[in-house]
């Protein structure tokens, strides 16, 4: 427990009751109440979670459009100021290195919101690769991260702000008071990413909770996650699989001249991928599916394991995803997933597992 690091919002969370765990070389907390609890809170009204082991990182200069648009597999010239958009960093062989949120904050400056367990990595990564034109500044350090998610978010925020606004889907603001706001999440509901320096945190935590927002645990945030189908870092995204074989190609701009691991990319989507991030909807009741458990066909062979599994609260069925040989990825394909000694049915299905009211 030593070697964690500590978010500036700790004593909040314990004067709260929640249960901390080790996530990403951290001490966060997994859940306040019951994780199905939380998670239908954000579902059904708004959420709160601690997002502060997120990295912020700033990349500013005459040269950092293009000296970022070589690193990153999106294209950042399509942004305006107050913009953002999914983007992806890859090594040399495709591989990915992260997936993160770059935002143009200003003119000449781009905003990045990275992976906690990716912060030293990416900041290595940007440092080897960035030259004059270029200035980056990792101020991880500085700031504490809020996510205020679900469908009366926008209430809360206002409760909060009452003269300020929120930017539009993907946008991002700076407010009066220096703190910046970001119109994203990672739940699929309607909310924002709020930044504020570290000390500012806990107090700006309770007026987001007096305003009608839950605290939320990570393990919430993961099945929300989950039921929309998006990726993890470390479970569903590694430097040894693709956006291609993630099922991420929308975010690859390949109409670029160049980027890391671009050819590669090309020549996959020209071949097709032998592996697909497969989408896995259990068929009857099991117990929750959980990374690693082996991906049966109908006959009992291994073709694969979950790379990301649970109980979806919504739907009250199991689900997750594997990366599955191509053949198997077919929508309807009969699978099993096996738990402990026992496999249970299962087939492919479209993702989003689960569509939210608001995106209905």
């Amino acid at each position: 427990m030593s070697d964690l690091r500590h978010s500036p919002l700790e004593s909040a969370h314990l004067s709260l009751g929640a249960r901390m765990v080790p996530f990403a070389g951290w001490n966060m907390p997994v859940q306040y109440s019951s994780i199905i609890d939380e998670h239908r809170a954000v579902r059904q009204k708004v959420g709160i979670f601690d997002i502060s082991h997120m990295g912020q990182v700033f990349v500013s200069g005459p040269g950092a459009l293009d000296q970022l648009n070589r690193l990153l597999t999106n294209d950042l010239a399509r942004l305006k100021v107050g913009e953002g958009q999914y983007t992806i960093m890859l090594n040399e062989k495709g591989g990915v290195i992260d997936d993160l949120i770059a935002y143009r904050s200003a003119a000449e400056e781009y905003f990045l919101v990275i992976n906690a367990s990716k912060i030293d990595e990416d900041v290595a990564w940007l440092a080897s690769h960035l030259s004059d034109g270029a200035t980056m500044r990792n101020e991880s350090e500085k700031w504490a991260g809020l996510a205020i998610q679900g469908p009366q978010a926008a209430q809360v925020f206002a409760g909060v702000f009452p003269a300020e606004i929120l930017p539009p889907r993907n946008g991002i603001a700076t407010l009066a008071n220096g703190s910046i706001v970001c119109r994203t999440g990672y739940t699929g509901e309607d909310g924002f990413e709020f930044f504020c320096p570290s000390a500012d945190g806990i107090a700006f935590w309770e007026k987001f909770i007096a305003a009608g927002a839950a605290p939320c645990g990570l393990g919430a945030r993961d099945t929300l996650r989950l039921e929309m189908g998006f990726p993890l870092n470390g479970n569903d995204l590694s430097p040894e699989r693709t956006p291609i074989e993630a099922g991420l190609g929308f975010f690859c701009d390949l109409q670029k001249s160049t980027f890391t691991g671009r050819d590669i990319l090309a020549q996959q989507k020209s071949a097709g991928p032998q592996l697909k991030l497969t989408a896995i909807r259990c068929t009857e009741k099991s117990p929750p599916p959980r990374a690693h458990y082996p991906v049966l066909d109908s006959d009992g062979r291994t073709i694969g394991e979950l790379s990301s599994g649970a109980l979806s609260p919504s739907l009250s069925i199991g689900i997750g995803m594997a990366y599955l040989p191509a053949e198997y990825s077919k929508l309807g394909t009969r699978l099993q997933i096996q738990v402990r000694d026992r496999a249970f049915p299962a087939e492919v299905v479209k993702k989003p597992f689960y569509r939210p009211d608001s995106q209905s």
